[in-house]
């Protein structure tokens, strides 16, 4: 595979090629890395939307009426769709090519659905590999959508500029539903489905809560509601991404999310480089082996995991030497 020839074609806008390296990507083929570093020279750092919240309240339609005004401003787009992957077989319904079927004869837009793949923060753990190439591509704005988010889930902050929560009315507790963590991480609360009963308290509860914070350092998130289906409300929604993003863009704070984004995603790469070349090196007799004797209590996962990154931290002071 030559990975600087795809990129190169990818920074020429071929969509075909970006397709190639993401399904790379996805499934960590060696030699990636190569094409990842040619593509962050070039990438612009496109601003990205994050759309999350709890499942079934309709982000994906949100998704969509967003796109289809970004689309009439003639804005190129990246919409990158994580959908759950069974932790027994592996596989994911991408339900999300079915959902935005409007989108997909459009060649202005780039659409991308990701299986969770074990990703605990409603994100594929591939998925600012993806934004990153999309940026590569050309896109404009870069939509990223995540699996139904639980009140953890949060690892949208880690790559979005500007985060839109989506909340419904009639789940039970709906606020319940979104503080926690999501509650920290939102730039703009959508309560969507708003004809239903109970909307307006579940914006009126949300505010509430939002009062509880003393100092929002400029930019306090608004609480909007809509109908998606509908096209309700989505204007409103639309014109406040847009002031958010030049908030963020006069101030710090984009600057320190972006920090922040970048450590992360230095985390996660060196993480999963030690992970990978400690199990290269592991046969399946000893690894075996090393998993019956934490059955019978002989070791510990603990123990066992101090030791391999011991041995691999070894292993390259005498290959330095």
């Amino acid at each position: 595979m030559n990975f600087r020839k795809l990129a190169d074609d990818i920074m020429k806008g071929d969509r075909k090629s970006a397709a190639r390296l993401i399904s790379l990507v996805e499934d960590e083929e060696e030699g990636c890395g190569e094409a990842m570093k040619l593509l962050y020279e070039h990438a612009r750092g496109v601003p990205v939307l994050g759309i999350t919240g709890p499942p079934g309240v309709g982000k994906s339609t949100i998704v969509l009426e967003i796109a289809k005004r970004m689309r009439a401003q003639g804005m190129k787009l990246g919409i990158v769709a994580i959908d759950p992957t069974s932790p027994i077989t592996g596989g994911a319904i991408l339900g999300d090519r079915i959902r935005m079927t409007e989108l997909f004869a459009d060649p202005g837009v780039f659409i991308r659905s990701m299986g969770s793949r074990g990703g605990s923060g409603g994100l594929s753990s591939q998925a600012g590999s993806v934004v990153r190439i999309l940026d590569a591509l050309g896109c404009d704005t870069i939509i990223v959508e995540t699996v139904g988010a639980g009140q953890t889930q949060v690892d949208i902050m880690g790559m979005a500029d500007t985060i839109v929560v989506v909340t419904m009315p009639g789940t039970g507790d709906e606020v319940q539903s979104i503080k926690a963590g999501l509650l920290e991480i939102a730039d703009i609360y959508v309560v969507n489905k708003c004809d239903l009963t109970g909307a307006m308290r579940t914006v009126s509860d949300i505010r509430s809560m939002l009062d509880l914070v003393e100092d929002w350092h400029g930019w306090k998130p608004p609480v909007l509601q809509t109908n998606a289906r509908e096209g309700k409300g989505i204007s409103e929604l639309f014109d406040s991404i847009q002031k958010h993003h030049a908030f963020a863009g006069d101030s710090e704070h984009l600057a320190s999310r972006k920090k922040a984004q970048l450590r992360r995603e230095l985390q996660e790469l060196v993480s999963r480089d030690i992970t990978r070349k400690i199990f290269d090196n592991i046969g399946m007799k000893e690894l075996d082996d090393m998993l019956c004797s934490m059955l019978e209590r002989k070791s510990s996962p603990y123990s066992e995991a101090e030791r391999m990154t011991a041995e691999l931290v070894r292993k390259k002071h005498v290959t330095a030497r």
